[in-house]
């Protein structure tokens, strides 16, 4: 079957799913049940790719992901975005530094990685999974291989940090506030955010996409550094192509038109189901990519470098959420 037919089946069978109330009580929404029947399919299925499949994954991976996203901002208003507050940002920042330093440090010192696996698996795990790597990726200029283990353990742990989050909410003594705010600033993937703060609450899922755009959007930054850093150590004054996630500027544009003119309901509840159908497809998309041989290929020492930022993100992530974030 095409991915041109079975990722559309996938994201209608998570959406039909999600809506039954016998899963609905797992905490299993929409997005995390795309990725997990992804996964499900893509294990059994080894077929090769054809170019079309190939060019049909990544759009949706890429294009319909960040479409998702943008239609999402009809959802919010500019008073939720400001309502996280100046922590939120501090919070982010120290994040992105402390996951990126210490992870490029303990990949390449401590398990002699070559640097750039470190480098994307670290920038991966710190601000947005495979996005940040792809970003990198035009800035290091690394082989392909490189590129792939530092994608397949991104998605790894970052699709178990999605279904973690759930859990870890009925022990955390966080309101569902303070907790979208503690998934925005550690989970890995954009959609992963959405769908970990889809399992709790609207409000959860509010304040996670806010607070994880806000790391997305230092991205940008991060790569000026970063070729910057590298331009001046390795003596390079060749020009650098640079990835900015425009996406963001459209996620803003519609959060302020939905602030400054009131849509009729009809329209917004087409919006909301749209943006879930392309953040469905999204997921699917990205679980028929999680390969394990990929990642077995790699040797155990990428993946135990990805397992060290995953829990530094959960539990350094928790604290920091509870020294900085008081609602």
């Amino acid at each position: 079957m095409s991915r041109l037919m079975l990722l559309p089946i996938i994201a209608v069978l998570a959406i039909g799913l999600s809506s039954l109330e016998a899963i609905a009580q797992f905490g299993l929404s929409a997005l995390p049940l795309a990725i997990l029947i992804g996964m499900i399919w893509g294990h059994f299925d080894h077929r090769p790719l054809s170019n079309s499949d190939t060019r049909i994954t990544l759009f949706c991976q890429q294009r319909l992901l960040r479409s998702g996203i943008v239609l999402f901002g009809f959802s919010l208003s500019m008073e939720q975005i400001f309502a996280v507050g100046w922590q939120a940002l501090l919070l982010d920042a120290l994040m992105i530094c402390t996951i990126f330093s210490l992870g490029t440090w303990i990949g390449v010192r401590v398990f002699k990685l070559h640097r750039d696996v470190a480098i994307l698996t670290s920038v991966g795990s710190a601000i947005c999974g495979a996005a940040a790597v792809l970003a990198t990726e035009s800035v290091l200029k690394p082989k392909q291989q490189h590129v792939s283990v530092a994608i397949a353990t991104v998605v790894l742990f970052g699709t178990l940090a999605m279904f973690s989050y759930p859990l870890i909410y009925q022990f955390s003594g966080m309101s569902e506030q303070a907790f979208g705010i503690y998934i925005g600033s550690t989970v890995h993937e954009v959609a992963q955010a959405v769908a970990a703060g889809e399992a709790i609450s609207g409000e959860t899922l509010q304040t996670a996409v806010v607070v994880k755009l806000i790391r997305v959007m230092m991205l940008a930054p991060f790569i000026l550094l970063l070729s910057s850093h590298l331009s001046r150590t390795a003596n390079d004054t060749s020009g650098r192509n640079i990835i900015i996630p425009w996406f963001v500027l459209g996620f803003i544009a519609a959060t302020g038109i939905n602030s400054l003119v009131a849509l009729p309901e009809p329209l917004l509840n087409l919006l909301k189901l749209a943006s879930q159908f392309c953040l469905a497809l999204a997921m699917a998309a990205l679980g028929l990519q999680t390969r394990w041989h990929t990642i077995k290929q790699a040797g155990p020492k990428p993946l135990i470098l990805a397992l060290i930022l995953f829990l530094m993100l959960i539990f350094g992530g928790y604290f920091l959420n509870l020294l900085l974030i008081t609602t």
